[in-house]
């Protein structure tokens, strides 16, 4: 059975205003469907791995063109759709119904960290995403933004992301933080300590959900448990990573959860690489996992078309 959220269950953050409890508290109970997990469809990788991700062997022509994105997130269970706001602008107005989160920062992968450790900077502001939401009357629910944690440069990124965590939670918005251990300094990105690390970051920076990469290792959902655990009240949310199989992908997400106790995934190519009717197919399948409790066989009867 779910459990469904009641507004008392939300932990309000101390830099919310009053005045603005209410739309806090709508915006986090939408974002994750009552039940204070979070299915996040992500499309920011339309920036981050330039065309490598939308076209090529094994992925389906549909994702050739960016509104693939907005067909899914508008016909597929999800809590919200991860996008640059100039994506949003361009394709918002046919797409009204969408949750949307702002990604505010992004950088392509053209420069490789061999060469220089990696920067992210802002684009826009909260302020610029609050106006953007007032003038187009879209369900902007939250803010994202990516930390390169070790990189030489991760005191710039730190210094933005606490900024613009208080900003957005004083007008009512979630945050999602990307957590990425990364740079000349670190020795191994999937190492399960390390990320436990960099979730105890978001934590200390006031996010509500940090997503994070899952860890490499033997039995890495039991590995995982230490991110949870580090994590305190920001809630660990799991990359979706490289394309799987709908099985093997989908098991690995049980395990996130009913294992290691994570709170929700956050999935990108793993959904948008297929035709339309697959993609949705897939997310309403991650959704069952993630918000409807479902098991491993009834989501992939879902993905197959054979139960809703």
């Amino acid at each position: 059975m779910i459990k469904k959220l009641k507004n008392t269950d939300i932990i309000v953050p101390l830099e919310t205003p009053k005045s603005m409890y209410d739309e806090y508290i709508k915006n986090y109970l939408e974002i994750t469907k009552n039940t204070g997990k979070l299915m996040l469809f992500a499309g920011d990788q339309k920036i981050e791995h330039l065309n490598d991700d939308f076209y090529g062997e094994n992925i389906s022509i549909d994702d050739s063109d960016p509104e693939h994105l907005f067909k899914i997130a508008a016909n597929s269970k999800i809590g919200v759709f991860a996008a640059q706001l100039g994506l949003i602008s361009r394709y918002g107005r046919d797409y009204s119904g969408v949750n949307y989160l702002v990604k505010l920062n992004s950088k392509t992968n053209i420069v490789e960290t061999e060469q220089k450790d990696p920067l992210s900077c802002a684009l826009l502001s909260v302020a610029d995403v609050l106006e953007f939401k007032q003038n187009s009357g879209l369900n902007i629910l939250g803010i994202g933004y990516t930390i390169y944690l070790g990189s030489e440069f991760e005191s710039i990124m730190l210094s933005e992301a606490s900024k613009i965590i208080y900003e957005a939670h004083k007008n009512g918005f979630v945050v999602v933080l990307w957590v990425y251990p990364r740079g000349k300094a670190v020795k191994n990105e999937k190492d399960p300590h390390l990320i436990a690390g960099a979730a105890g970051v978001a934590s200390c920076l006031g996010a509500d959900f940090v997503k994070v990469n899952y860890p490499k290792g033997e039995n890495p959902e039991i590995l995982f448990k230490e991110v949870v655990m580090a994590s305190g009240r920001t809630k660990v949310v799991c990359a979706g990573g490289g394309s799987k199989s709908p099985e093997e992908f989908l098991k690995e997400l049980y395990n996130q959860i009913h294992v290691s106790g994570a709170f929700g995934n956050a999935t990108g190519r793993n959904i948008h690489q297929k035709p339309l009717n697959e993609a949705v197919n897939m997310c309403n399948a991650i959704y069952a996992i993630t918000i409807e409790d479902k098991s491993v066989e009834e989501a992939l009867k879902i993905y197959n078309g054979n139960m809703k």
